[in-house]
């Protein structure tokens, strides 16, 4: 049974893929992008107003809700035994790839293209880095536990593998001048990510809740005696 933390992920999912397929209508619509010259970068199409405020309210968003996934992810690879160093060291590259998306969609290319261009770095070759640290974990300790069908961890080999691949593509076509077809691979490789993070359904479907614990530092007052160490909230 499928616990509503699934939710989260494969809402992740869906609000990036309409969104940024919305704000692509729009700028059609609008003749920020002719389509008869080319095939467009998604930045592109969120470079003026208004759907450049769509674009934005979208990437901040759907960075907020792929933050919120890989804390999830963190403390539940924590609790499958993940050590402590390579656990942390994907949930960081999960969170500068969620840093990253909100940089894409705040600082626009015409504006501010080297700060978009570290944001999409980040958004990009960080976030395919992510999911490949978490193969290599599940590839390394073969006692983790695999939700969900047998095809899954293939299907994220797969995944990443094109991600890879046509990320390069994407790098190197745009070197060549060769901007739709850059574009397009671009837009192939969000999409993919897109589903990877949407993915992680399967994996949360397992899980009935979260807790919030805090608890009181080494300097903190002590508590009186009725009151309790850690205070539990069920999310």
């Amino acid at each position: 049974m499928w616990g509503y933390l699934s939710l989260l992920p494969a809402f992740l999912a869906f609000w990036a893929t309409a969104g940024i397929w919305t704000v692509f209508s729009l700028a059609v619509a609008n003749k920020a992008v002719n389509l008869t010259e080319g095939f467009p970068y998604i930045s592109r199409c969120g470079n003026s107003p208004p759907q450049s405020c769509i674009f934005s309210q979208v990437l901040n968003l759907g960075a907020a809700l792929a933050a919120w996934t890989c804390i999830l992810r963190y403390h539940q690879l924590r609790d499958w035994g993940v050590g402590k160093w390579p656990n942390q060291l994907i949930l960081w590259t999960g969170l500068l790839c969620a840093l990253g998306t909100s940089i894409v969609g705040n600082f626009q290319e015409k504006n501010q293209r080297a700060t978009h261009l570290t944001g999409a770095f980040l958004a990009f070759f960080v976030g395919i880095f992510y999911f490949w640290l978490q193969l290599l974990v599940f590839w390394r300790v073969k006692s983790l536990p695999q939700p969900g069908a047998p095809w899954i961890g293939p299907l994220r080999l797969v995944l990443c593998s094109i991600c890879t691949i046509l990320t390069v593509a994407m790098v190197v076509l745009h070197t060549w001048s060769l901007r739709s077809a850059s574009a397009a691979c671009e837009w192939v490789v969000a999409m993919l990510l897109f589903i990877l993070f949407g993915l992680f359904a399967v994996d949360f479907s397992s899980l009935d809740g979260c807790t919030l614990c805090l608890q009181p530092g080494p300097g903190s007052l002590s508590p009186p005696p009725a009151s309790p160490i850690s205070l539990k909230v069920q999310l």
